[in-house]
């Protein structure tokens, strides 16, 4: 077999029916022979062809391909690879059926050691094209010894519209039942593709979800959700686990039916005695969130306990928690290092969660001041500094930009170092303002996105210099990469 079989995975129907593939503009123009040169944004790769540049999917540098484009501006353009003339060196088998499909893993066809170059230089790229950032000091991309099977959580989706690829529509096999439980394919809301093995958790997650639909399809009346119709019974199912061997298990129902929950339910206890937390949601919402919904204890606990440094953290079903614990771990300890601390310091955790930072680095703190928009998540954060008998911090909930403002630092005083940990769109100007205005020695900036990270770090140039920068891989075979920056006050 062909090393790649990549035409197979990647022919992806945007819509199921014919009619829909039958109303799609003209065909735009076929690229022969195109060298792939290098990677781009979003885990795309890129050709440039009479100076536009082309993206493509699931195709690696040295890569010459024909190239069918699927749109077309000005500057650029986007297509999808249907033959293969020359592969790249830089290759290795995709490992997973479902690659090119699924819209997940999608660097699977680099090996591993590509994937952490290209991260690193994406880092590299972004702080000096964007932030226009000088570095003292960039550190080699820190990889996950575990490629496979790391993730701590996954949310798997039950629709009775099952995605069918361009090759299986075509095919004329009959595919029944259309109903199956797996991820949501890009572009498509109301579909999922029937996942029947992910590499992305330990296999008793694919176990769980598989035992749930043969149990649900050996038995009447457990319908897979219509998303668009808001009509069925199984919704979605999230799989947590946790470093200290726990396993919380969540079956989303739309609606009540005592009798089918319990049976299913019961099922789930007997055949996976594994499970520790077996918890449930009757979410008759539009959507699939369960923030905002009420979750009952089947069996076991109502939460898992993850421990790090001998520091034990309860995590809840609508927790957060890095899904990579043991990069997280490595990711935490490169934050603290880089804060410097000799416990005489003020500390500020910006967006600190469930106050995992703040309570990582409190002992080597004099105190440390959590802050964070969700007021659920600063319950968790209080209740683990009692978990661990630790008396020096304080959480507060709110919006950043409306809660770290001057009044806040005269009451509070000006922090000697500022840890911030935001999300991918980065920090509001109102925030950084504040921060420049608060004047801490040193600025430990963790960031999921490098590229709203180089803005951010642009903004405070004028009065931080970036002393050090280390990449840190905490999703391998995927093009993110997680960055954390150490800044000092310039003199």
């Amino acid at each position: 077999m062909s090393l790649y079989h990549v035409n197979m995975y990647i022919c992806v129907a945007k819509f199921l029916n014919a009619d829909t593939l039958a109303r799609k503009k003209k065909q735009l123009p076929l690229l022969e022979e195109v060298t792939i040169t290098g990677v781009a944004a979003e885990g795309k790769a890129i050709a440039k062809v009479n100076d536009r540049v082309v993206f493509v999917p699931y195709v690696a540098p040295g890569n010459i391909v024909d190239i069918q484009l699927t749109r077309k501006k000005n500057s650029y353009a986007e297509g999808k690879a249907v033959r293969f003339h020359a592969y790249s060196p830089e290759r290795t088998t995709p490992f997973c059926e479902h690659f090119g499909v699924c819209g997940g893993c999608k660097w699977q066809h680099l090996p591993y050691e590509a994937q952490l170059k290209y991260k690193h230089q994406q880092v590299i790229d972004n702080l000096t094209r964007i932030g226009k950032i000088e570095m003292e000091e960039i550190l080699p991309i820190l990889g996950s010894s575990r490629t496979t099977f790391y993730r701590n959580k996954l949310e798997f989706t039950f629709s009775n519209k099952k995605w069918l690829t361009e090759e299986q529509i075509k095919s004329g096999e009959s595919f029944d039942p259309m109903s199956g439980v797996g991820f949501h394919i890009p572009g498509a809301f109301d579909k999922v593709l029937d996942i029947n093995k992910c590499w992305l958790q330990d296999d008793i997650s694919n176990r769980i979800r598989l035992a749930i639909k043969a149990y649900a399809f050996s038995h009447e009346g457990y319908p897979f959700f219509n998303l668009r119709h808001q009509e069925g019974f199984l919704r979605t199912l999230i799989v947590r686990s946790s470093s200290t061997g726990e396993l919380m298990i969540i079956v989303v129902f739309y609606q009540e039916d005592k009798e089918k929950r319990e049976a299913l339910l019961s099922h789930l206890a007997t055949t996976f005695p594994e499970i520790t937390s077996l918890l449930y949601v009757i979410n008759e919402k539009c959507n699939d969130t369960i923030t905002d919904q009420e979750v009952h204890v089947f069996k076991g606990k109502d939460h898992m306990i993850e421990e790090m440094e001998g520091l034990r953290f309860k995590v809840g079903p609508k927790s957060f928690y890095q899904t990579n614990s043991e990069q997280a771990y490595n990711l935490y300890k490169i934050t603290r290092d880089f804060a410097g601390l000799t416990g005489n310091e003020l500390v500020y955790d910006l967006y600190t969660g469930t106050g995992t930072i703040a309570n990582f680095v409190a002992k080597k703190a004099r105190q440390v001041i959590g802050i964070e928009y969700v007021a659920d998540a600063i319950e968790d954060a209080k209740v683990n500094s009692g978990l661990n008998q630790i008396d020096n911090t304080l959480f507060y909930a709110g919006d950043m930009k409306d809660i770290l403002n001057k009044e806040f630092i005269d009451t509070h005083g000006r922090p000697d170092v500022i840890i911030t940990d935001p999300p991918r769109a980065g920090m509001h100007d109102d925030v950084i303002d504040t921060i420049l205005f608060a004047e801490p020695q040193r600025i430990v900036y963790v960031s999921c996105n490098p590229a709203t990270q180089a803005r951010d770090l642009a903004l405070l140039d004028g009065k931080y210099a970036v002393k050090k920068v280390q990449p840190v891989d905490m999703f391998p075979h995927t093009h993110h990469v997680e960055n954390v920056v150490l800044l000092e006050k310039r003199t």
